[in-house]
């Protein structure tokens, strides 16, 4: 099984490069981010044409993510307990009893989806940005990733054996290598800050590992349209997949997928992609003796 995961940040604008993309390496699932789009706005039948089917959770023209599979897809879910939501004009929060809002009352946005795939539990994540280090938006990225992580912590300790899977933009480059931008400074910029790395590494206490790393070490998954950053490789890995034991045990290879940032109006994320091996999968295929 082939899965990944693409921030394609606006599919409406994009969608036959994804679904090109999907066909031509041979996709089984995909976890996209910035979708930009209501349900009700989103180019399915590209996808249905092509074999899949989609959940998608998208509020407005911002934010938003999907999961396309060739697979049937149950206990799908929006959002996880304890997400927390975000309002500019803070602190001042809205009805606590009304729909699509946290504990608090403050609105959750539409940043996290899953759904259980042939045993597998998939999410699809876009992390908030953080925007800057003095602003509201960096403390709610803080909360969303703690929140996110205490809930996988509880995940996994109900279900040890779990093949978990957390995908997404997590918009945190976590080591020094992972950050080729000039314009953002360990320690005064948002992505690279020690608070947002700390909160990225806590994923590992909890359980999980990035499957991607130790096959493909080096390569960045984002590149800004402006200052040539592409041309120059001036650009950040902050695109990952995290997985628990059972799921990483599954992984057979894994690619970034940088050339899908050249050519005409591409995504400026590139997909990241895992191979697995589920037992079973080749039962069909033809004994070879020698």
């Amino acid at each position: 099984m082939r899965i990944a995961t693409w921030n394609v940040n606006s599919i409406r604008a994009r969608v036959d490069r994804v679904v090109d993309w999907l066909v031509r390496e041979d996709i089984d699932v995909l976890a996209m981010q910035e979708i930009k789009c209501k349900p009700a706005q989103f180019p399915i039948e590209a996808f249905t044409a092509a074999g899949y089917e989609v959940e998608i959770h998208g509020l407005n023209q911002w934010n938003g993510v999907a999961i396309a599979s060739r697979l049937p897809m149950s206990e799908v879910t929006h959002e996880f307990a304890g997400m927390p939501g975000f309002a500019k004009k803070a602190p001042v929060p809205l009805d606590p009893e009304a729909p699509g809002t946290d504990a608090l009352g403050y609105p959750l946005e539409a940043r996290a989806l899953g759904a259980t795939i042939d045993g597998l539990r998939l999410y699809s994540l876009y992390v908030p940005n953080g925007r800057g280090l003095d602003d509201p938006h960096w403390h709610y990225k803080l909360a969303w990733l703690e929140a996110l992580r205490a809930d996988t912590e509880r995940w996994l300790s109900e279900n040890p054996d779990l093949p978990l899977a957390l995908m997404g933009d997590w918009n945190v480059a976590p080591f020094d290598g992972d950050m080729g931008d000039p314009s953002f400074s360990v320690g005064n910029s948002t992505h690279v800050s020690p608070e947002e790395r700390a909160a990225f590494h806590a994923f590992e206490a909890a359980g999980l590992s990035d499957v991607v790393r130790p096959l493909v070490p080096e390569g960045y998954t984002f590149w800004d349209y402006t200052q040539l950053r592409f041309p120059r490789n001036e650009g950040m890995r902050i695109d990952f997949i995290l997985a628990s034991r059972a799921f990483a045990d599954l992984v057979t290879d894994a690619s970034i997928h940088r050339d899908e940032r050249k050519g005409d109006g591409p995504s400026d994320h590139v997909p990241v992609v895992v191979d697995i091996q589920l037992e079973g999968e080749d039962d069909d295929m033809p004994m070879i003796f020698g």
